[in-house]
C-alpha cells in the first residue's frame, strides 16, 4: 500500500513557523517554556499548549529533536547526526559532532548495523571547570 496515502498532510501554519525558527536560531536546546516566552514576542496570545502540541507535531514531522535527560525535556532545531553533552553543574547541554566520537566503525565492526544513535554524554563543561580551577 502506498504510505502517502495514510499520511496526514498538516498545514504550516505560522504558529508552528514561528516556533520552528526560534529552534533553529538557537543553540542552548531550549525547554517549551523557553520557547513559549520567546514565542510571545511574536504571537502573544499563543498558548502554552499550542506551543507543545506544535513541538509534538515538528518532532514526529522529524523537523526537531526531543532531548530527555531524566529531568528535562528539551528541543533542538538540529537534526543531523551528532550528540549532546550535558553539564552536570550548569545543566547547560551542548552540542558534540558525529566525527568526534566514532563509534560507527567499532560498531560494525562487531557484525552490527547501527541505524540510529542516541548518544547522551554528562560531564562537566569546559566553562564550570576552568571557573573551578580559579
Amino acid at each position: 500500500m502506498d504510505r502517502k496515502v495514510n499520511e496526514v498532510k498538516r498545514r504550516n501554519t505560522f504558529q508552528r513557523q514561528v516556533i520552528l525558527n526560534i529552534l533553529k536560531t538557537t543553540d542552548t536546546h531550549p525547554t517549551a517554556d523557553w520557547i513559549y516566552e520567546r514565542a510571545k514576542r511574536y504571537i502573544p496570545h499563543i498558548s502554552l499548549g499550542t506551543v507543545y502540541r506544535n513541538l509534538k507535531i515538528l518532532k514526529e514531522e522529524g523537523e526537531i529533536l526531543e532531548i530527555t535527560d531524566g529531568k528535562l525535556t528539551r528541543f533542538d532545531g538540529r537534526t543531523d547526526k551528532h550528540y549532546h553533552f550535558k553539564c552536570i553543574e550548569c545543566g547547560n547541554i551542548y552540542d558534540i559532532e558525529a566525527e568526534d566520537i566514532d563509534i560507527n566503525e567499532n560498531i560494525k565492526a562487531k557484525g552490527f548495523t547501527p541505524l540510529v544513535f542516541e548518544l547522551f554524554i554528562s560531564g562537566i563543561c569546559k566553562n564550570c571547570k576552568s571557573g573551578k580551577d580559579r
